[in-house]
């Protein structure tokens, strides 16, 4: 995809979508994890699933900001048109995949019931939630060699065949989970079984294409090594963009924990409606990482002008189809409810947080989009600060006060558009001041 020439609309809407398919697609057959566990195991089965959530979020996406520095340094260097630059950044980009999987493997099996102790998880849950959290972790390694293969593919303007990678693999996950829950009762640990057989697939596909790659992008096993220039420059894109990441799954930690305050019903009914909530968001991802792609190539290449209107079309794009898309799952509510439970109280619980959260997931994309649009021009670590500040602090700021005075679950989901608005409004105004005072610059017409 020629990302420097020519219309972007419709460029940007290719790109995007496969992306947003890609991750709802993931989400939907991890949405199989919760509702084969919820139908044919036990709603304690359920909740020890979703307590999981955060705790794996808080894992994975330091990692997977990391990959997107690859991502932002592959794709400037397509737009300088430096091709040694990509071999380079390739194959650095294959030891940062092999180390961060290693050390998520090892956290992840010594962190789990400590972690979830600390969440507060309940004494009838915690045992499964444990069990869950071990067993995918052993799938660690092969969850960073896809990302950070898509990763590269992605920087090239490629994301059909990460697609494909996660086609075959979520449909080998749902036959899994089915025989392993149903046919030999294994509960949360045939889901989480499923799931790291399906990671295994999918990194060894995303390996395949890049073995056959044409060259520069092609990985070739004898040249991976640590090349200074291209790790210090992915690193300072996505540690900060890495940590940002970490950011929500910090901040949702203390939110699951207050959930889990409530009890086994409204976890389950909370991670029932999460699955439609991350699919939402994921159209607003998929944007992002779009804005970053394209913003990294056309920067490169000296187009600002054209940087300006990548921003404005994500956006626009991006927001408006999270919101379609939220007003579908809000609208048919009860059916899509009930594919993860027939508890009528669980499935309450699970219409209060669609109703509070989900109806405004699309604010998400104004500092989603615009903190990629600055990241893909090099600056990573404004939208990390304004990220932190507008959730880490303001989140547990609200548990700890409004929710102890106002004790319902609806309040103590209000602070999610009440953050999303925060920090929307401050990363707006950082781009706006970066674009005018730093950003100034002679550039191409």
């Amino acid at each position: 995809m020629d990302m420097l020439q020519g219309s972007l609309l419709d460029k940007i809407i290719l790109f995007a979508l496969p992306l947003a398919a890609s991750s709802i697609l993931q989400q939907l057959f991890n949405a199989v994890d919760v509702a084969v566990v919820g139908r044919f195991a036990s709603s304690r089965a359920l909740a020890a699933v979703g307590s999981n959530t955060a705790v794996i979020s808080l894992l994975v996406n330091m990692f997977v900001g990391v990959s997107m520095g690859a991502n932002v340094l592959i794709a400037s260097y397509i737009g300088k048109k430096e091709n040694e630059g990509i071999h380079r950044a390739i194959h650095t980009a294959a030891i940062l995949a092999a180390a961060a999987g290693t050390v998520l493997l090892v956290t992840g099996l010594f962190i789990a019931r400590p972690v979830l102790t600390l969440m507060k998880t309940p004494d009838n849950v915690i045992d499964l939630a444990v069990l869950y959290l071990r067993i995918y972790c052993l799938g660690m390694p092969f969850i960073m060699v896809y990302n950070f293969g898509a990763a590269i593919l992605r920087s090239m303007g490629d994301t059909k065949r990460p697609l494909y990678c996660l086609i075959l693999s979520g449909i080998i996950n749902t036959l899994l989970n089915l025989v392993l829950v149903i046919v030999f009762h294994l509960g949360v640990a045939g889901v989480a079984i499923a799931t790291v057989v399906s990671n295994v697939v999918s990194a060894g596909l995303v390996v395949y294409f890049l073995l056959h790659e044409n060259p520069p992008f092609r990985l070739r096993f004898q040249d991976i090594k640590i090349y200074p220039a291209e790790m210090v420059k992915t690193l300072k894109i996505g540690i900060p963009a890495g940590l940002q990441g970490m950011v929500f799954p910090l901040a949702n930690m203390v939110i699951q924990s207050a959930i889990n305050e409530f009890g086994s019903d409204v976890m389950a009914g909370s991670t029932a409606a999460q699955n439609y909530e991350y699919m939402t968001y994921f159209v607003i991802n998929a944007f992002a990482q779009t804005a970053v792609t394209f913003t990294s190539q056309n920067y490169a290449a000296g187009y600002d002008k054209r940087c300006k209107k990548v921003l404005k079309e994500t956006l626009l794009a991006g927001c408006l189809s999270c919101l379609v898309l939220s007003l579908v799952f809000v609208l048919g509510k009860k059916p899509f409810i009930s594919v993860f439970t027939s508890d009528a109280k669980v499935a309450e619980f699970a219409y209060v947080r669609m109703m509070h959260v989900m109806l405004f997931e699309f604010l998400t994309g104004t500092y989603e989009i615009t903190g990629a649009a600055l990241r893909g021009k090099g600056y990573s670590m404004t939208p990390a600060f304004l990220t932190i500040f507008g959730t880490c602090l303001l989140r547990p700021l609200w548990v700890a006060t409004v929710c102890r005075k106002y004790h319902t679950f609806g309040v103590l989901m209000s602070v999610y558009p009440v953050s999303w608005v925060l920090t929307g409004v401050l990363m707006a105004a950082a781009y706006i001041v970066i674009q005018k005072y730093v950003m100034a610059k002679s550039v191409k017409p």
